[in-house]
């Protein structure tokens, strides 16, 4: 229950149509809270995208999709969640892409009181994952199979042994003497330079936005109201 997760992966080289690659945290029950990277396959030449979603208390439809500034499949990239109290920031070696901000005061829920599992899997959604499931997965290029490497978690464990509310306490205290290092003030929200990396990915590799999507949403979702981008 807060802190960050890290992960370096190396995506599905070639034709990767129909194939999702997750990376992903997820607390457990009905009205579960969920941070999405999934990383959505294409045909050979065509940009990978990655898609995030967030979901609150069940509920996800906040669906972002960007390409990146470089070719996922050659190299080993880090994609990490940081979550504290105030936020949640999904990052790309080091760049935010995306930024989930504690609204509360404004009556919008934020994810604070489950704790939260770690977990990647790569999975057929050819119904859905390349150009709108126009594009289906040739399994003749078959296995699909993306890598990683450095995992590293530094965060408030919550032992199931521990009562829930036992351990909400606990991670959600000031950390004891020394304190969690995700909830110093610096951390509650992103620096100048990492706002500015924000703005160029949003202006320069932002395909889709749940936010701006009248078709689905003709009443903009209130958190959109309220974010800063």
């Amino acid at each position: 229950m807060f802190g960050k997760v890290s992960i370096k992966i190396k995506l599905v080289e070639g034709d990767s149509a129909g194939t999702v690659t997750a990376f992903y945290m997820s607390s457990e029950g009905p009205y579960h809270n969920e941070f999405d990277f999934e990383f959505l396959g294409n045909t050979t030449g065509e940009p990978y995208l990655v898609q995030t979603n967030v979901y609150v208390n069940g509920v996800g439809n906040r669906e972002q999709r960007l390409n990146l500034w470089f070719d996922p499949t050659k190299d080993f990239h880090s994609y990490s969640l940081l979550w504290n109290r105030r936020q949640v920031v999904f990052l790309v070696d080091a760049t935010p892409v995306r930024v989930h901000s504690n609204l509360e005061h404004k009556g919008i829920p934020y994810p604070k009181d489950q704790s939260m599992g770690v977990y990647s899997s790569i999975w057929n959604a050819d119904d859905w994952a390349t150009q709108g499931g126009r594009v289906k997965t040739d399994w003749s290029h078959a296995p699909f199979i993306a890598s990683y490497t450095g995992f590293e978690i530094d965060a408030c464990e919550c032992p199931e042994v521990v009562a829930a509310v036992d351990n909400i306490k606990r991670c959600s205290a000031a950390g004891g003497e020394k304190g969690y290092w995700w909830d110093e003030p610096t951390m509650s929200e992103l620096s100048l330079h990492q706002s500015h990396q924000l703005q160029w990915v949003r202006a320069n590799h932002m395909v889709y936005d749940y936010c701006k999507d009248t078709s689905r949403f003709p009443v903009a979702p209130v958190e959109c109201l309220h974010h800063h981008h």
